[in-house]
């Protein structure tokens, strides 16, 4: 140990450390600045950076050997306040570049020296210089995180005001479809955002920290497990297996009626069986994390190594075991039956291909680890506080299996650095619960990045095949599918997501004659889960490619064909219902000059030769709002004194629950006059919000919004009176009317049938067409995407800078889709580079996004969600772009550099 002076934002403190403990641990744990944020733990995303002696350094790799005596820090703490924001932050809020919030300070404070050192810098000089200090984010797409630095340095060169950026909302006017900053914006810019690491160093002496003792193989029998060495460690109070469970150890899958399992495949703790590498064996509880990581390698554990099956192929073939001793590997099955029988169509079509097509399983990649704590309160309540994105799901999923009576457990969302829905499932809840429960003490678990990459879910492949046929116009007129998902060992959502197979594949096309069938199948790789886009992304990737590939076959222009055959007023969806709103005719008629453009400029460009070949592509983008058939949202509302609550549990990952609740609720009650400062939000803790159902399939805009909404108008119906005006708070009580009011919306849609596909699942969708332009190094294989544009319809913008960040966002998440993101190998795709993560270098300058506003009859003020639709086709424009650069047709993801180059191999054989 050693004792140290260091000036921690101009603050002499004494510090006693030892040499080999890091920064970032100094100053979350000794010194309480939390604003620092620990992510990766390797310094490869940046959110821990801080400034030390003028240069920016990664904490968490920064030893405190390094850090002299009587250095100076700077921390997000120490550049500005809420009461004095420095330009950098101002600049953050005022362009949405917070988005969970969880990357800010580390950004804000590299971009602190960029501008110190270059005070006007080209937005390139910014790339360059985020991409230098390994600064990451998952949630934006670097646009606005770039827009927010130029900006900032103009304020600070006096060349702008606040004024001339900040969006000021005039007493009266609607909030709709501005710049309005969300009301979390401040705390995220100063660091004073808690997350759940956060709020862990907080608890209070005599909680116990959790490591787990995990599974290093992907499929075995348990033999034995003997915890007496690690319970004699020092500082170790408990060591719990399977047999100190008190419940059922099952987490509840909720498995559809015709799923062949019983939904109760995944243990809380491993008892027979280990499924998947990561499988939790044993936790150890202990007086601290070090202590409890120290003991996890005492705990023995005897396996006999089972033959693991890796892929849907591999679990189906006829010699496999089953996975789930009783349940067949193929455990649920949906057909499409739309139209007449397409065999005999197809053969007698002039125009039909067909292809195979695989889009793997790709890891989400949240820059803040999977963390939870938990306690019993003063009423003998189990309290679990999480990164849940389905609080009341998680609930139901996890209280058999804890033992704990359902109506003395309560789990509460802490703020969150996104999920992009792998939360939709739960990780950690279960566990976390199981060691408050048997303790009654207070548990905190905190996974590093290995493990939130290992063990949590990832997005469930489909292995499809694909065959499409049109008549001697290119009209399309029959369509035949078999889909095989690899779910992974645990069947929660498996039943659900295979369902968005028939679904979405031709999604956005007029197919009057479908047949086909998609089943959900076990395996021993990473359990599915929720994954933005949730089966539509794995869906239109092939009936993208393939009606790509029949443009070529037919000579024709890839973005007519696609003309030809979008929704028109008549037409139907996969599903057999009418589309909400017809807006792909005229969103491929704004695209078309901009398409004919780029396909002249990548013209020029090849002829002037080079091993750089230059290519553009084109896709439709299609997602569904809301849970198949009739999906609820509950919310209350009540006037105060000082204006009004309203309560949901719209869970917020970073997509802006907290603008869509506060946009909705001010916009239903302009008739009485509130500002947005008299509309307060209680949000996510199930003590004291209702269930406003999860926040996953692009519903809560939807389904909560519309909730929110009626709530606003029965307040507003209670507070008018006969001419016309509004009581206010105390007329409402002299009156003896009532404060409170609880409110409750239901989509007016049908579940598809599973044996035919055919109902009407969702009560509106979004909309896009998106052109890709790409670069391809012939020599390398190696593609680089030059420019994305894409025309949007999300009908009615609720807030301007919440969708665009989602639109930004989810577009590069599809980039990394397309070209690099996997969780295949177990030995490589651990880390976040290793996954293959898109770097600012990755993502384009250039990410135009043009809006048409058609109003969806269903949604609150004509509005539907945002987030999911710009990741549901990105990565098949990409492809497309790359077929169109180089010849070369990728039809399995991710279209790494090898398989570009054996493709120009083969074109030249």
């Amino acid at each position: 140990m050693e004792k140290k002076t260091l000036f921690i934002n101009g603050i002499q403190r004494i510090v006693i450390d030892d040499p080999k403990t890091t920064l970032a641990e100094v100053l979350r744990r000794q010194q309480g600045l939390t604003g620092t944020k620990v992510g990766c733990g390797k310094g490869e995303c940046g959110a821990c950076s801080v400034i030390l002696d003028g240069k920016v350094v990664r904490s968490c790799v920064t030893k405190m050997k390094r850090v002299h005596d009587e250095a100076k820090i700077t921390t997000i703490e120490g550049v500005g306040t809420q009461d004095n924001l420095h330009p950098l932050q101002l600049s953050w809020m005022i362009h949405g570049a917070a988005q969970c919030g969880f990357c800010t300070p580390g950004f804000i404070i590299s971009a602190k020296v960029l501008l110190e050192e270059n005070a006007d810098p080209t937005r390139q000089e910014v790339r360059d210089w985020f991409q230098k200090h390994h600064n990451l984010c998952r949630c934006t797409g670097y646009i606005p995180i770039i827009n927010a630095v130029m900006d900032a340095a103009r304020l600070m060169r006096g060349e702008i005001k606040k004024e001339d950026l900040w969006f000021q909302l005039k007493e009266g006017d609607s909030i709709l479809g501005t710049d309005f900053i969300r009301p979390s914006a401040v705390a995220k810019v100063t660091g004073n955002w808690e997350f759940g690491a956060d709020l862990g160093l907080k608890l209070p002496a005599g909680s116990l920290h959790i490591k787990l003792v995990q599974a290093t193989v992907s499929h075995a029998n348990i033999i034995s497990i003997d915890t007496s060495e690690a319970e004699k460690m020092p500082g170790v109070v408990r060591v719990l297996t399977y047999k100190d469970v008190p419940g059922t150890n099952r987490i509840n899958g909720l498995a559809f009626p015709q799923n062949l399992g019983d939904g109760l495949e995944r243990p809380i703790l491993c008892d027979k069986k280990v499924f998947q590498f990561g499988d939790a064996i044993a936790m150890v509880l202990a007086d601290t994390p070090e202590q409890a990581e120290a003991a996890t390698k005492f705990v023995k554990v005897e396996l006999e190594e089972l033959l693991p099956y890796m892929s849907a192929p591999a679990a189906m073939a006829d010699d496999a075991i089953e996975i789930h001793p009783g349940t067949p590997n193929i455990y649920f099955t949906t057909n499409i039956v739309k139209g007449e029988d397409t065999k005999p169509l197809m053969e007698s079509l002039p125009n039909v291909i067909e292809g195979d097509f695989y889009v793997g399983r790709q890891p989400h990649l949240p820059l803040e680890p999977d963390v939870a704590f938990a306690y019993m309160d003063e009423d003998d309540n189990l309290m679990v506080h999480s990164k849940s994105i389905a609080l009341h799901f998680h609930h139901l999923m996890t209280a058999e299996g804890i033992g704990v009576d359902p109506e003395k457990y309560f789990i509460a969302q802490n703020p969150t650095g996104g999920t992009f829905g792998y939360k939709f499932s739960p990780t950690i809840e279960g566990l976390i619960g199981v060691a408050t429960y048997v303790t009654k003490r207070p548990c905190y678990l905190e996974f590093n990045m290995f493990q939130t990459i290992t063990y949590t879910g990832k997005r469930s492949p489909f292995f499809m095949n694909v065959k499409m046929g049109a008549d001697e116009n290119g009209i399309l007129q029959a369509l035949e599918e078999d889909t095989s998902v690899d779910h992974g060992p645990y069947c929660e959502f498996g039943d659900l997501v295979t369902t968005r197979a028939p679904q979405f594949i031709s999604a956005g096309y007029n197919v009057p004659n479908i047949r086909g069938e998609a089943r959900t199948v076990a395996t021993n790789h990473a359990w599915g889960s929720a994954f933005r886009g949730y089966g539509s992304p794995q869906s239109l990737f092939a009936s993208e490619t393939l009606i790509d590939m029949l443009a070529v076959q037919m000579g024709e222009d890839p973005l007519e064909l696609r003309y030809k055959n979008v929704y028109r007023e008549g037409d139907k969806t996969p599903n057999g219902c009418s589309p909400d709103v017809i807006v792909l005719p005229q969103a491929l008629d704004t695209m078309r000059p901009l398409y004919k453009e780029a396909k002249v400029k990548a013209a020029e460009k090849n002829k002037t030769g080079g091993d750089v070949k230059y290519g553009v592509g084109i896709s439709l983008n299609i997602y569904s709002c809301g849970l198949d058939g009739p999906d609820s949202s509950e919310i209350w509302i009540e006037l105060t004194p000082e204006g009004v609550t309203v309560g949901n549990s719209w869970e917020d990952h970073g997509q802006g629950a907290d603008m869509g609740s506060l946009a909705i609720a001010y916009e239903t009650l302009r008739p009485v006059g509130f500002e947005t400062k008299q509309i307060k939000l209680v949000m996510n803790d199930m003590k004291f919000t209702p269930n406003s159902g999860p926040s996953g399939g692009s519903r809560n805009n939807t389904i909560t919004g519309n909730a929110i909404k009626v709530g606003c108008e029965m307040l507003l119906a209670a507070m008018k009176k006969a001419d016309g005006t509004y009581r206010t708070y105390d007329e409402m009580v002299a009156d003896n009317l009532p404060l409170h009011y609880d409110a409750k919306w239901t989509a007016p849609c049908t579940a598809p049938d599973v044996e035919t596909s055919q109902g009407n699942p969702f009560p509106c969708y979004m909309y896009g067409v998106l052109l890709s332009e790409v670069a391809v190094d012939t020599t390398t294989g190696k593609t680089q995407v030059e420019k994305l544009t894409m025309v949007a319809d999300v009908g009615t913008i609720i807030n301007k800078l919440v969708v665009d960040g989602q639109l930004w966002g989810g577009l590069t998440q599809g980039i990394g889709l397309a070209l690099s993101e996997d969780f295949e190998d177990l030995k490589k795709n651990t880390t976040l580079t290793g996954c293959g993560i898109p770097q600012i270098k990755d993502v384009p300058d250039e990410i135009n996004l043009i809006y048409q506003e058609t109003p969806r009859p269903l949604g609150p003020f004509g509005a539907t969600g945002s987030g999911e639709m710009p990741l549901s086709g990105p990565h098949a424009s990409i492809c497309n772009a790359i077929f169109n650069a180089c010849g070369v047709r990728i039809t399995h993801l991710p279209a790494y550099p090898e398989k570009v180059l054996a493709g120009l191999k083969a074109l030249q054989k």
